[in-house]
């Protein structure tokens, strides 16, 4: 029996258990994937100060995010085809997150649909938007978010074009996947994975199959994406939209001062800042590294600022908090855990976080997750 202590032990089973092609589409960047592997390798630059003798009882990690109570300040960020990864992976995500006691973020691009995961979870959730050339369909789609009670609406902005990633290019990503040779005599080594999907009808966008005329998702994801996604999208049409949604506007992929000052202007109430997992510009900043002057520029301001990207441990998010991010997301972290165990490993994943963030947060002096600054940061001078 394997024992799970870290977020790197559900990675290793996560492997063994999931198809190459779908491992492979969580586990990589664009092009040289410099910055997919800068986004965790830039946490270790930062060092903390530890202190002694201090009273560590009755420590707190709760928060909220947009005024919503959670047990920790940490989402789960929309991760596209997260139904294939576990058949019907969006609704095991949503509920270990609503039983965790943190947010869920739903992706336009899931297998599951909004509708299905509004019906199989009893708290609302937040609903990720990707905006495509056709203007009724969105529409539409905000319609149904609203409908579904949807909380928050996500709006990614850093995706108007796809990245090349050499390794979804290389295995004809698709969902399904395209019955070839080599996807079949790798999916009959993850039998426990075939068996789930076999039992299961979801298995494929379930936010567009039947909404929208003409689409064939069923090509490859990045012919799909460069077809569908507008490349003209503008500021102007975040206004619309938010004119559109009524509600809680959090803009997602943010990784420049400039652009979070418009993100703002424009009425955002968060901003995460983001570089798409390090699968679109390979060359940018690690969302780490940009934190900082975004908080500058935006940090006296009415708008929440979150962090994803590179997050494998509560380390990771105590070290984000502190350099001003007021919550952060966790995207491959969870789906590791999804892979590995299903809605069990979602939760493993969330509570090892806990785990780890609780103890930094010891370690450094500190009781309360409200009082992490960047006084806990190691300064050599």
């Amino acid at each position: 029996m394997t024992i799970i202590t870290c977020i790197e032990d559900l990675q290793d089973l996560y492997q063994r258990k999931i198809p190459r092609m779908f491992y492979d589409y969580t586990e990589s960047g664009s092009w040289s994937e410099s910055t997919f592997r800068d986004n965790t390798a830039a946490f270790d630059k930062i060092k903390f100060r530890q202190r002694v003798l201090v009273n560590m009882e009755n420590r707190s990690l709760a928060s909220t995010m947009l005024g919503q109570s959670v047990t920790m300040p940490v989402a789960l960020a929309p991760v596209g085809l997260t139904g294939m990864q576990r058949a019907d992976g969006e609704i095991k995500a949503a509920r270990a997150a609503e039983q965790f006691g943190v947010p869920y973020t739903l992706s336009t691009m899931s297998i599951c649909s909004i509708e299905e995961v509004a019906r199989s979870t009893d708290q609302p959730f937040w609903f990720q938007l990707y905006v495509m050339r056709d203007r009724d369909y969105i529409k539409r789609l905000i319609a149904r978010a609203r409908a579904a009670r949807c909380s928050a609406l996500v709006l990614t902005v850093d995706l108007q074009i796809l990245g090349q990633r050499h390794k979804d290019i290389k295995n004809g990503l698709s969902t399904p996947p395209k019955p070839t040779l080599r996807n079949l005599i790798n999916m009959a080594t993850k039998p426990g994975w075939a068996l789930e999907m076999l039992r299961t009808t979801r298995r494929d966008f379930g936010n567009i199959s039947g909404h929208v005329e003409g689409i064939d998702s069923k090509s490859s994801l990045s012919q799909w994406t460069a077809a569908q996604f507008d490349p003209a999208l503008s500021w102007d049409d975040v206004k619309w939209i938010k004119d559109l949604w009524q509600g809680k506007l959090i803009i997602k992929g943010i990784i420049d001062p400039e652009d979070a000052q418009m993100a703002v202007d424009a009425g955002a109430n968060a901003v995460i800042v983001s570089n798409h997992g390090g699968r679109q510009l390979d060359g940018a900043p690690a969302s780490i590294d940009a934190l900082p002057q975004i908080v500058s520029q935006i940090g006296d301001q009415a708008c929440e600022i979150w962090m994803d990207g590179g997050i494998r441990s509560g380390q990771h998010i105590f070290k984000a908090l502190a350099l001003g991010a007021t919550a952060t997301l966790i995207g491959r972290s969870y789906i590791y855990g999804l892979g590995a165990m299903g809605q069990s490993g979602v939760t493993k994943a969330l509570q090892i976080l806990r785990n780890e963030l609780d103890l930094t947060m010891a370690f450094c002096g500190l009781r309360d997750i409200h009082e992490v600054s960047d006084k806990v940061i190691w300064r050599s001078n």
